[in-house]
């Protein structure tokens, strides 16, 4: 049985109405940002300049955003015990204005510096680590996590209360 041809690619005669249906059709299975979204539409044969029209669109009309996006990634990310250096650096990768994210991050109401103990205590047990080779690997654990160094070094302090 042959696999039929695909309709889209670099052929294809793309009109705005074509490319906003595959554009909603992408956000329906989850949210893009601007960027990814844009690069998905290239990655099919969209002109560019098409593509920027019809993404423009799509945002006015608040089908696309990259604020709602960012809001997304940062509860799934957080969800996942990922710190928010490593959420910031992959809104920046995925093209969200630094901005945007900073205001995602900030509005998600996360505790990172407990976040960073969690993970830590579901890694490593809930003693904090006594030798200092010990500390240092779960330091390189949370710091690979996305942990800022004040979160780390809380984390993997005493878990007694003072």
């Amino acid at each position: 049985m042959r696999a039929k041809p695909s309709a889209d690619g670099p052929d294809r005669d793309w009109d705005a109405a074509d490319v906003e249906a595959l554009a909603v059709r992408l956000l329906g299975r989850r949210e893009h940002s601007r960027a990814e979204l844009a690069r998905k539409l290239a990655s099919r044969g969209v002109p560019p300049e098409l593509s920027s029209e019809v993404l423009d669109d799509l945002r006015a009309r608040r089908l696309q955003s990259d604020a709602r996006y960012a809001e997304s990634l940062v509860t799934s990310r957080a969800g996942r015990g990922q710190g928010p250096v490593r959420i910031l650096r992959e809104l920046a990768q995925q093209g969200v204005d630094a901005s945007v994210a900073e205001e995602a991050l900030a509005a998600s109401g996360e505790d990172f510096f407990s976040l960073a103990a969690r993970v830590r205590h579901r890694r490593f047990g809930p003693g904090a680590p006594s030798e200092w080779k010990e500390r240092a690997r779960q330091m390189r654990f949370l710091e690979y996590r996305g942990f800022t160094g004040d979160q780390i070094r809380a984390a993997v302090g005493d878990d007694e209360p003072a």
